[in-house]
């Protein structure tokens, strides 16, 4: 069987669903006897069965170096090349339409995952009238999927809502090897230049409107020092507090990993994030989370491994205060824990395997899949 994954949403900067497809590609090759290929965007045209596959595309300005293939018949034509027997699709633009057309041509199943909420975005930049168009638009695509994976049950509860019909609740996972507390860097004050009993707290991710970084930048003035955060994911032109250090995107795991793991926590000022997968990479590095009350976060966080905040400047503020009255070192065990005990890539991709054998022993009725009673999530 050769599964293949389609996206926009990659880039040698990109984050959550570039580590999503990397951890499937190497946990399929060594656990199965499935080819897993991956078509993204890149700078030049390659062509890799069994490996990363790229069609050229236009940079997309101030989008955290992702790029804009502008051909969909190319796309199509790249996945007919690859020969897949299974497509899952990572957004909701061509590569979307093109992966249907393509599942449909060759009688193979279609499955999709909801990285990201195209209607939420839309709100929160154009308005009401937007989201309810996005949101039709994102219930007419999904008609042509045999499943549709979302990581939480809250983004779940909204595709079904919306009228969604074949949803999977499949949350993501993270390398617990990788971010592991062993990875602390024993002179990170000395590092970036701070006192040694500089209180640091993290946020990694892009500094796109969505994350809500004028709240951590609003929280971190008014705390003042020995609070200081540090950002990691590229550069912004707000003006910055003393208290604030912005370090380029790590592309190593591992890089991202020790800089995680050497912080006191993460911070994370998000309200309309489906998952969170740097959550869970926090935790696993045993480290606390302070994040806003908002989108899936809640299904993560609670007071035994962090602190959900109001999602404004005081609110965060206050947290991270108050989070330095905590038993830090228990709720970072704790975090650990709970990944260890339900958020691994073994236990994601084992799910995953099992929807896609399922799908697959059905394709050949040449009618829409139906997903396994014990894996269909209801409201």
């Amino acid at each position: 069987m050769h599964l293949v994954d389609t996206t926009l949403f990659y880039s040698p900067t990109s984050g959550g669903v570039k580590r999503y497809l990397h951890a499937k590609h190497a946990w399929f090759a060594s656990h199965t006897g499935w080819q897993h290929s991956i078509l993204v965007p890149g700078e030049r045209e390659r062509f890799e069965p069994g490996g990363l596959s790229q069609l050229p595309g236009h940079r997309v300005p101030g989008a955290f170096d992702y790029r804009l293939p502008t051909s969909p018949r190319r796309w199509r034509r790249m996945l007919e090349r690859l020969e897949p027997d299974v497509i899952e699709v990572g957004d909701t633009f061509h590569p979307a339409w093109c992966g249907a057309k393509v599942a449909e041509r060759r009688g193979i199943p279609l499955a999709a995952f909801y990285h990201s909420s195209l209607p939420h975005i839309l709100r929160h930049r154009a308005g009401e009238r937007t989201e309810r168009a996005a949101r039709r638009y994102v219930r007419w695509l999904y008609e042509r999927f045999d499943v549709v994976f979302a990581p939480s049950r809250l983004a779940c509860r909204y595709l079904l809502d919306i009228g969604v019909s074949r949803v999977l609740h499949q949350p993501l996972g993270v390398d617990a090897d990788v971010f592991h507390p062993c990875r602390s860097l024993p002179d990170l004050c000395e590092r970036i230049g701070v006192a040694r009993d500089t209180r640091i707290l993290v946020y990694a991710g892009r500094f796109s409107e969505e994350k809500n970084m004028p709240v951590l930048f609003g929280a971190f003035e008014r705390l003042g020092r020995p609070y200081h955060l540090l950002l990691i994911g590229g550069h912004t032109r707000a003006r910055l507090a003393a208290n604030v250090t912005v370090l380029p995107y790590r592309t190593d795991s591992c890089e991202l990993a020790q800089w995680i793991a050497s912080s006191d926590a993460l911070v994370h000022a998000g309200t309309r994030e489906t998952f969170g997968l740097v959550i869970l990479e926090a935790m696993a590095c045993a480290r606390p989370v302070v994040a806003a009350r908002g989108g899936a976060f809640p299904e993560l966080i609670d007071d035994s491994v962090g602190i959900l905040a109001e999602p404004n400047a005081r609110g965060m503020a206050d947290a991270i205060e108050f989070l330095y009255r905590c038993d830090r070192h228990a709720l970072g065990a704790a975090a650990r824990e709970k990944v260890l005990r339900r958020f691994t890539w073994d236990r994601v991709f084992q799910s995953q395997l099992a929807a896609y054998a399922a799908l697959a022993q059905r394709a050949n009725q040449r009618r829409p899949a139906e997903l396994p009673a014990a894996a269909s999530m209801s409201p």
